[in-house]
């Protein structure tokens, strides 16, 4: 069976610097219960998804 990030949900934020630590912080935090954060940019914004390993 392959592995794949399942795809929960996905908020847009006002793009801050610091964003991608908080990513950072709940990615160590919460990957043992198998979800992971992932953040993107676009222009002014951000696009924060939390996936399902």
């Amino acid at each position: 069976m392959e592995d794949r990030l399942v795809p929960l949900a996905q908020k847009e934020f006002k793009y801050h610097d610091e964003l991608y630590l908080l990513v950072d912080f709940l990615n160590k935090t919460l990957k043992k219960k198998g979800l992971i954060f992932g953040i993107s940019k676009e222009g002014e914004k951000a696009l924060i998804t939390i996936y399902e390993s």
